[in-house]
């Protein structure tokens, strides 16, 4: 995508996150490929809600800007975060770091989205696993997703909020949308005397469908399962 269109999108998701209710104040942050080794991400000290192209800083592979920002902003503090997103996965375009309050409630009380009962959430994410506390702004937080990332495109941040990853903007953002829609309906689910979960046949019907149906890019627990043993049902 032309780098202009590229900002443009960034901060649509902005505005959206910031319209969902995802991030107070100046919380939260995004970013994108915008080509070789080059990124575009959110800066720090910035609404979401109030982001505009010209804010948004252009980082090397190491995290470092490339070039001065015309409105003076800096990166964020967490992008070594979203670095590691892209050092890790080849295929993910665009990271997404936010504090939805439902799925943040489950990162605060220490509890995975772990349970396969909402059949939109097992074909597009599958679990949503939970990295273990991490003080912020530090490499502990890239070193607590590292091991999450290659079977997922979704984490909760234990204490901190919710990343995803995507092959571009909107999918990395729509992500974020289903993880938030599954905590709400966890939750209600739970107020009901819990979820009932499928039954592993018809889980491996929809990890089948997702890959041989669907064709949903990304990583997926129950999707490299199948993967394993041949993409048989």
């Amino acid at each position: 995508m032309e780098l202009t269109k590229l900002k443009e999108q960034l901060c649509e998701v902005c505005h959206m996150m910031w319209q969902q209710g995802w991030t107070a104040a100046n919380d939260g942050n995004v970013s994108a490929r915008a080509g070789d080794g080059v990124f575009l991400a959110t800066p720090t000290g910035v609404s979401k809600g109030a982001m505009l192209p010209e804010m948004l800083v252009l980082v090397g592979a190491d995290g470092k800007m490339l070039e001065e920002n015309a409105c003076g902003y800096r990166p964020s503090s967490e992008l070594k975060m979203h670095m590691r997103c892209y050092e890790q996965r080849e295929d993910v375009a665009a990271v997404v770091h936010a504090h939805p309050p439902t799925a943040t409630a489950f990162a605060c009380a220490e509890r995975a989205l772990d349970d396969y009962s909402l059949t939109e959430g097992v074909v597009s994410l599958g679990c949503v696993p939970l990295a273990p506390y991490a003080t912020p702004s530090t490499n502990e937080v890239p070193d607590s997703i590292t091991p999450l990332l290659a079977s997922h495109d979704a984490v909760l941040l234990a204490h901190h909020g919710a990343l995803t990853v995507g092959p571009d903007l909107m999918s990395a953002y729509y992500h974020m949308e289903t993880v938030e829609l599954w905590a709400k309906i966890s939750l209600n689910a739970r107020l009901l005397g819990g979820a009932v979960e499928l039954p592993r046949e018809k889980l491996d019907t929809l990890f089948y469908l997702r890959d041989n149906y669907y064709h949903l890019p990304g990583r997926h627990p129950g999707y490299e399962k199948e993967k394993e043993r041949g993409g048989e049902k």
